[in-house]
């Protein structure tokens, strides 16, 4: 299926449902790459820069948390590779201490793959890089092919956009594939109060807004649609107890819309909301119940200053 039918398929069935949703995956396309990287660049948007200090200050700790052997070749995968601004300090230390791997940057998005490769050619020429794009959970068993010890890379807090049970199947998938003694790097956003969570999704200048939004553009621009982005705004939540921040785009007015590649008309009442993603928040318990009966174990954790965010390093037993 190519990827313009799965997004037609997908959006199809999301807007179908009751309650209506929109999966995550479709905020990436040229425009939404540039917008999440405005948000990046958000004073609200924590997550950013307490997991780039990590990276940048606890590098070489990070780099002997892997136990790896700098003269035996390994392959570093990292899902879901973004812009690899905190990566970059990884690589840097790997290269200074002669360490023999090969990066493999996986991401859903060709943009951010064409944008990361030359920009780490550029940095880093002696850097033996392979891209690939896809989701993770469909490219997982192609990266794991040849014989090579591998380290895999989930920064970003990026397992936070899966609901539990889906996370553990996704950990369950790595652990499978994972030979004994080998690591996964896992970074995660810490529960925190609703003052700090809330503002990382719903920003003063409305960037996180424009990047909900884009959806329905890119439904507009691909598949035909007739949204009006001014009949819908963004709708962020976060419950402290729940540990669960959600995105919505919330329709303004009872409405309907029509999309032209599928010739069907969804209705739309007042007040109702489209779910478009959610951000789960972790501590030791909740990443200790989606690892149980996986065969990974926390082996160690990186905290930034303000202890927002941990990179885990979790080990195959």
């Amino acid at each position: 299926m190519s990827e313009h039918s799965t997004f037609l398929k997908d959006v199809n069935d999301g807007l179908s449902q009751q309650p209506k949703y929109i999966s995550s995956h479709y905020f990436y396309d040229s425009i939404g790459d540039k917008l999440f990287q405005q948000i990046m660049d958000m004073p609200e948007y924590y997550l950013t820069n307490s997991e780039l200090e990590i990276f940048r200050e606890q590098a070489d700790a990070i780099i002997r948390s892997f136990e790896m052997n700098p003269a035996e070749e390994f392959e570093l995968i990292e899902l879901g590779a973004g812009d690899g601004k905190k990566t970059q300090h990884l690589l840097q230390k790997l290269l200074e201490k002669d360490y023999s791997f090969q990066y493999i940057p996986v991401d859903i998005s060709a943009n951010s793959l064409k944008v990361i490769s030359n920009r780490f050619k550029n940095l880093f020429p002696d850097l033996k890089i392979k891209p690939k794009q896809g989701e993770y959970f469909h490219v997982l068993d192609d990266l794991f092919t040849s014989p090579k010890p591998k380290i895999i890379l989930f920064i970003g807090s990026n397992l936070g956009n899966m609901e539990d049970k889906v996370a553990k199947k996704f950990l369950l998938k790595i652990a499978q594939h994972l030979k004994t003694n080998e690591k996964l790097l896992l970074g995660l956003d810490l529960m925190k109060s609703r003052d700090i969570i809330l503002p990382a999704y719903n920003d003063a200048t409305g960037i996180t807004r424009d990047f909900n939004l884009n959806l329905l553009t890119r439904i507009n621009t691909e598949l035909g649609g007739n949204f009006n982005l001014e009949n819908f705004e963004h709708a962020p939540e976060y419950t402290e107890d729940e540990g669960i921040a959600k995105s919505f785009l919330k329709s303004k007015t009872k409405q309907n819309v029509y999309i032209s590649a599928l010739n069907k008309s969804f209705e739309f009442e007042k007040d109702e909301l489209i779910h478009t993603e959610i951000s789960r928040k972790y501590n030791d318990e909740i990443l200790g119940n989606l690892l149980r009966n996986t065969q990974l174990e926390i082996s160690q954790k990186f905290l930034d200053s303000q202890k927002y965010f941990a990179d885990y390093i979790i080990t195959k037993k």
